[in-house]
């Protein structure tokens, strides 16, 4: 009877003990299959140079491989430390608002750019490659530092958010993974305690777009970027201001960042309008704020999570953005460097700052509570309230011919009088503006420059260089640059043919090669050049 009992007892502990292990197989198993997430991404990125896309250019084909070994090695270091330690890799699904969202307003701004700059739909595959790279890295970044995995959408507004500001060439390609990467270890390292959480310091894409501008100005290697383009093709696209003023209306309403916006925008121009009044021309050539400072307001300087908890703090914060690029495009442009990296260089050290702005702003308010006290019965902390003031700066903006319309900077008559009334800054922006329509062929400009570096008047004389410039103009068929390549003629100058109006009228968007000549000297007219004036009254 005892050993009957005996028997029973081990057999229901046998069981239990076999019941037990296969409990904890049951739990482990199917965790270690979580293993295979990312060697399914490392794979999925390693089909994609099969495209032709990729594999037409063997060093991108050798970055997106590359990208894809380290990823490889980091897995095959993953799996063998799980083997020897307790760690279970796991992850958690959390869909957060605040990243499909601004995720979604960043993809609508490709597809409308795209439209006008057909790069950009070039890039698709490469942008997917890089979102694969990114949620692996990202993947085991987190379950080396024993850490559970919140699989969402975090990655994609970095992804869209990067490449809306720079991307590398081809040839240099794997600096793009490189700097994807910078950005989560930033994430994911560079943390403070802020409001009782332990959160990261900076905006990932604003992080390692910062240090990437920095050293792309230190080794003078901007031309290995497309950096120079997408800053100067943003306003291909036809009433883009107005455009990304809507989709940015989409995360004010969401995110309640309008006060950063708002205030960003209204410092430069307010400080854009005091320059121009104070030196006759505009600050920025042919805005009061450029396109990719607009879109940079909007969508990079915004991240709710790096910004200012405060109100007036984000007040501050919008107002200190918009006081760093303006004396960044003023350092830049002495410098002697591209000055589209204004936008990015500053945001870094304002999420650094973003602690000092709250305590700033409550300094501030305590100071003056009796006068806050009267404001809030009007409910000045409602976003609605901040967006419809919002709307309003805006529409006056537009209504003053800042925004989509014509602006004086768009005339290069006035860049010429302006000039010619004894305004250095004119000139100087005279000679660049001829320049870069040269450089898209214009006959006119092109002979411009000739006469410029013969006469020595705007800038120092320089034959060799003014012959360059009459051979390309006269290369494009522009009589009067052949003739002045005659040796002792007296200079000639002729006004703008009809394709070198298709070129300097386009107020920087796409060259008008579908107007009509009779819209052509309209449009001329309407930017003071006298002769297109004189020919639509003839017509008339």
């Amino acid at each position: 009877m005892v050993s009957s009992r005996r028997r029973t007892l081990r057999s229901r502990h046998k069981r239990a003990s076999l019941d037990e292990k296969d409990s904890r197989a049951g739990e482990k198993s199917p965790s270690n299959r979580h293993l295979y997430l990312p060697l399914v991404l490392t794979v999925a990125l390693i089909s994609l140079v099969t495209l032709p896309r990729l594999n037409g250019n063997q060093m991108l084909v050798q970055s997106f491989l590359g990208a894809a070994f380290v990823l490889l090695i980091w897995q095959l270091w993953l799996f063998i430390r799980v083997k020897r330690t307790a760690i279970v890799p796991a992850f958690k699904v959390e869909v957060r608002s605040q990243h499909y969202i601004q995720a979604l307003v960043q993809l609508s701004v490709f597809v409308y750019w795209g439209q006008y700059w057909r790069p950009v739909y070039g890039m698709f595959w490469i942008m997917l490659g890089q979102l694969l790279f990114a949620y692996g890295f990202d993947i085991l970044l987190s379950w080396s530092r024993q850490k559970k995995y919140v699989l969402g959408f975090g990655p994609f507004p970095i992804i869209l958010s990067t490449n809306l500001f720079l991307w590398f060439k081809d040839d240099w390609f794997y600096l793009q993974f490189l700097m994807i990467a910078v950005g989560f270890l930033g994430k994911e390292f560079v943390r403070w305690n802020r409001g009782g959480k332990r959160v990261h310091i900076f905006n990932p894409s604003a992080f390692s777009l910062g240090l990437f501008s920095l050293g792309l100005l230190a080794t003078g290697a901007t031309d290995i970027s497309w950096g120079q383009q997408i800053a100067s093709t943003l306003s291909l696209a036809p009433n883009i201001y107005l455009f990304l003023f809507s989709v940015g209306l989409v995360v004010m309403y969401f995110f309640s960042i309008t006060l950063v916006a708002g205030s960003a925008a209204a410092t430069l121009f307010l400080l854009s309008a005091i320059y121009s009044g104070w030196s006759g021309v505009p600050y920025f050539v042919d805005s009061e704020i450029p396109t990719a400072v607009f879109l940079g307001l909007l969508l990079l300087v915004t991240d709710p999570s790096t910004s200012p908890k405060t109100q007036l703090g984000k007040v501050f914060f919008g107002g200190f953005y918009g006081l760093g690029v303006f004396g960044l495009y003023s350092l830049l442009g002495f410098l002697g460097v591209p000055t589209f990296y204004d936008k990015l260089l500053c945001v870094p050290l304002l999420n650094l700052s973003v602690e000092r702005i709250d305590k700033l702003a409550s300094r501030v308010v305590a100071r003056v509570r009796s006068s806050f006290s009267v404001t809030e019965s009007l409910a000045v902390k409602q976003n609605g309230f901040h967006m419809a003031l919002w709307v309003i700066v805006f529409v006056v903006m537009s209504i003053m011919g800042r925004t989509d319309s014509m602006h004086p900077g768009d005339s290069m008559p006035f860049w010429q009088e302006t000039c010619n009334s004894g305004n250095e800054k004119a000139c100087k922006r005279l000679l660049e503006l001829k320049r870069t329509y040269c450089a898209d062929n214009s006959g006119w400009a092109c002979n411009e420059l000739g006469i410029h570096f013969s006469e020595g008047i705007l800038t120092s004389a320089d034959p060799e260089l003014a012959f360059t410039y009459f051979s390309r103009a006269c290369q494009v068929r522009f009589q009067a640059a052949c003739l002045n390549l005659l040796p002792h003629r007296q200079l000639q100058r002729s006004p703008p043919k009809i394709i070198d109006l298709r070129l300097i009228l386009r107020e920087g968007g796409r060259n008008l090669l579908g107007m009509s000549e009779g819209d052509l000297y309209n449009r001329a007219c309407d930017h003071d050049w006298q002769f297109a004036c004189e020919k639509v009254s003839a017509s008339s």
